[in-house]
C-alpha cells in the first residue's frame, strides 16, 4: 500500500491543500474502506505533515476511518428532517436486517452501518448513502429491498 500512497500523491501533488482528496482516494483503495497508521505515516513522510495533523484533519470528518470498515459503508441521516420523518425507523430495520448497530460491522464484512448529520438531501427524508449512492423516501421495505440487492449482487 505504501507505493498506492505514494501514487496518490504524486498524482494529486504533494501540496497541503489536496490532503482531504489524498485521504478519499487511500480510503478508496483500501480494501476494508479505512486509513491505516501505516498509511498516515507514510503520508507524514511524502507530505512532510505531522502525523498528528493528518489525523486531526481526518478525524474532524465524519467520511473518513481508522478502523477497518465494509466494503458498502451505509450512512443513515440523523438531520431534524430525516429525524422528524422517521431516521430512527431506518436505523431499527437495517440493524435487524444486518444484525449490527450503528458502528458495527456485518461478520461477512460487507456492511458498516454509520450515522451521518446530514446529507443535503432534506427534499426526501428519511434518507441514507450506501457508499456514493443516495436514497431517498426510505420505508422498512424500501431497506429489505436495497440490502438484498446488494447481497444479491455480491453473492453472483
Amino acid at each position: 500500500m505504501i507505493a498506492r500512497v505514494k501514487e496518490i500523491i504524486k498524482k494529486h501533488g504533494n501540496k497541503r491543500e489536496n490532503l482531504l482528496q489524498i485521504l478519499h482516494d487511500i480510503q478508496n483503495q483500501s480494501d476494508q474502506n479505512y486509513i491505516s497508521e501505516e498509511n498516515i505515516k507514510t503520508l507524514s513522510e511524502e507530505m512532510k505533515i505531522p502525523v498528528s495533523d493528518i489525523k486531526g484533519t481526518a478525524s474532524f470528518y465524519t467520511m473518513y476511518s481508522f478502523i477497518p470498515r465494509g466494503k458498502y459503508i451505509i450512512r443513515i441521516c440523523e438531520s431534524p428532517p430525516c429525524h422528524i420523518l422517521g431516521a430512527q425507523t431506518i436505523f431499527d430495520a437495517v440493524e435487524i436486517k444486518l444484525g449490527i448497530k450503528v458502528g458495527e460491522t456485518t461478520k461477512d464484512g460487507l456492511f458498516t452501518l454509520e450515522a451521518t448529520s446530514c446529507l443535503g438531501i432534506c427534499g426526501v427524508a428519511p434518507a441514507m448513502m450506501i457508499n456514493d449512492e443516495a436514497y431517498g423516501n426510505l420505508d422498512e421495505k424500501k431497506i429489505n429491498e436495497i440490502l438484498e440487492q446488494i447481497q444479491e449482487k455480491e453473492r453472483k
